[in-house]
């Protein structure tokens, strides 16, 4: 026929369930984060057409010890994986092993979540096979009438598995296998035949489920605060704030909500819980620190502030900049926190205009190293040849930990200097990268200069109008909230605000952010400070930013010619 019709193709309508090969996957570990925690155990079970094709189970060494509460769950000891290969020897025998499956998992994402990390780990491709989460399913299939949850142990004794779930990998493969017959059995009464229709059915969540959901947003504050969907099993799924609580979780079961994510998420809910704060602000800490902590799977942003990178000079005779993610030491010359990326860019801005190391070397005071094309060309002064002293070289890395903590006007002049000379001769790529790094190398120094600035103050006080009238006020301490109240309208605050000083949680005097948490709460807190309707009521000591520090080049860095094209 016409009309741009094409008959679909049979590789289209997906293959039939029957043919297709399910590598059914469980795994222990030493804990929940993926990327923290490691593997001590994985059981896998191959089937296709309802028949067992194969089976793999391994005990893993995790390179850490196991918590005893992990041991008291699942039985395996320390002594247990002492003399068990590491993840890097088991995973390419598990990959061959479930090669050209479908990959299914009770609670998929914690599974496929240890296993893509553990590919990180070892340097091999993920694989990116296809995924059936038989909670997913259970959750589409079965009704509370008849089964209170969708815990691997209910489902097992619904389906009538002969292996009873025991928290050791293998067998809780073989009962998932017998639970994903049952669902697959009813999923045919819908229609699926095919693992492509089976993979529609698992990521489509009807409307019908969002309002039997409803129900979880009964009851719940109209107040400013923290809102946690839990599972079943009470774990966290999703963290959010909201000065209407009420009406934000309402939201999430209309359909305005298309956000596949969270849609995901709202199928495995079973409870709201809410921490009710004094305002919005007290609320955003709260979410921070909750997000931070639990690392919900449903949540992206703040969720691993570990991961932050910071720009220091190396612990060496002959220092050099390097990115890390090791919180600095008190007094420690550093940029940061950032992303890797950012924080490369302000090494590439500062190498521009200092003549510091770049090579990776360990260099000795002792002994000389072969030069680099750097020396060679006059870009360094090649300390590996002892062409500079020990001495001489530490004003250099003074000269550049200056530029980092205090005036980076030497980076920027020269930087700058080197904008004109590519962009004079038209070489607008290049230039544009230096501009890059020159913004990434202004924007992390002033932030890490505005943040020391913070906690260094000791305490401040302020407060801001709240909508509806009263005073929002918080008491930060050291560049956390250690306090937070709203006054009612037309009271006078000053009790109030003297009264929460009192009870306010105290904090360890600091000087400079700890960690990267500690900073991200510093951040928030200031976008808080610099708003216009807030007001300072008091400032423990001198809260300032350097005269001469990066805060006075925000927004100078120099246009190039082919910007303006």
């Amino acid at each position: 026929m016409s009309g741009g019709y094409s008959q679909p193709t049979l590789d289209s309508l997906g293959t039939p369930l029957s043919e297709v090969t399910f590598c059914v996957v469980d795994l222990e570990t030493t804990g929940l984060a993926a990327d923290a925690c490691g593997i001590t155990e994985i059981g896998a079970v191959k089937v296709k057409g309802g028949k067992v094709v194969g089976e793999f189970a391994t005990l893993v060494d995790p390179g850490e010890p196991i918590d005893p509460r992990v041991t008291r769950l699942t039985g395996i000891t320390d002594d247990m994986v002492a003399d068990a290969p590491q993840i890097g020897a088991v995973l390419p025998s598990f990959l061959e092993f479930a090669s050209g499956t479908t990959l299914v998992a009770h609670n998929a994402g914690f599974d496929i979540g240890f296993l893509r990390h553990a590919c990180e780990l070892c340097d091999t491709r993920w694989p990116r096979p296809p995924v059936v989460d038989t909670v997913v399913l259970a959750r589409r299939l079965t009704e509370k009438s008849e089964i209170p949850n969708r815990r691997l142990g209910t489902l097992a004794r619904f389906f009538g598995s002969p292996v009873t779930p025991n928290h050791r990998a293998l067998d809780d493969a073989r009962a998932t296998v017998t639970v994903l017959h049952g669902l697959i059995e009813r999923a045919t009464g819908h229609g699926v035949t095919t693992d492509a229709e089976l993979a529609e059915f698992c990521r489509a969540i009807p409307s019908e489920l969002q309002r039997r959901k409803r129900h979880l947003a009964d009851g719940l504050p109209h107040v400013p605060g923290v809102y946690i969907f839990r599972d079943a099993d009470d774990r966290a799924l999703y963290i959010g704030v909201s000065v209407d609580v009420a009406a934000r979780v309402r939201s999430y079961f209309s359909a305005a909500e298309q956000r596949r994510r969270l849609r995901d998420m709202i199928a495995s809910a079973e409870r709201v819980e809410v921490i009710e704060c004094a305002h919005r602000l007290e609320a955003g800490v709260a979410e921070l620190r909750l997000i931070s902590g639990g690392k919900p799977p449903y949540n992206r942003a703040a969720k691993f502030p570990e991961h932050r990178s910071w720009v220091r000079l190396t612990d060496e005779p002959y220092p050099r900049l390097s990115v890390t993610r090791r919180p600095p030491e008190p007094g420690e010359p550093r940029l940061g926190p950032a992303s890797g990326t950012q924080a490369q860019a302000a090494i590439g801005a500062i190498e521009e205009a200092m003549p510091i190391r770049q090579c990776r070397t360990r260099l000795s005071p002792k002994r000389t190293s072969p030069s680099c094309i750097l020396g060679e060309i006059g870009r360094c002064p090649e300390p590996c040849r002892h062409a500079v002293g020990v001495e001489e070289y530490a004003r250099i890395a003074r000269e550049t930990a200056a530029a980092m903590d205090g005036d980076p006007t030497p980076v920027a002049e020269a930087v700058a200097g080197r904008l004109a000379e590519l962009s004079e001769s038209e070489r607008f790529e290049a230039a544009a990268a230096k501009r890059d790094e020159l913004g990434a190398f202004l924007a992390l120094a002033a932030s890490t200069q505005r943040l020391r600035g913070l906690v260094g103050a000791g305490e401040i006080v302020a407060a801001g109008r709240a909508k509806g009238g009263g005073w929002e006020v918080a008491v930060i301490r050291h560049g956390l909230l250690a306090g937070a109240v709203r006054t009612p309208p037309r009271a006078d605050p000053m009790p109030y605000i003297d009264r929460l000083k009192a009870t306010a949680r105290a904090v360890e005097p600091s000087s400079d952010v700890v960690d990267a948490a500690h900073a991200a709460e510093a951040r928030l807190l200031l976008e808080w400070l610099a708003r216009p309707e807030v007001r300072l009521v008091s400032v423990e000591s001198e809260w300032s930013c350097p005269v001469d520090g990066a805060e006075r080049w925000t927004g100078t860095v120099p246009m190039l010619k082919s910007d303006s094209r």
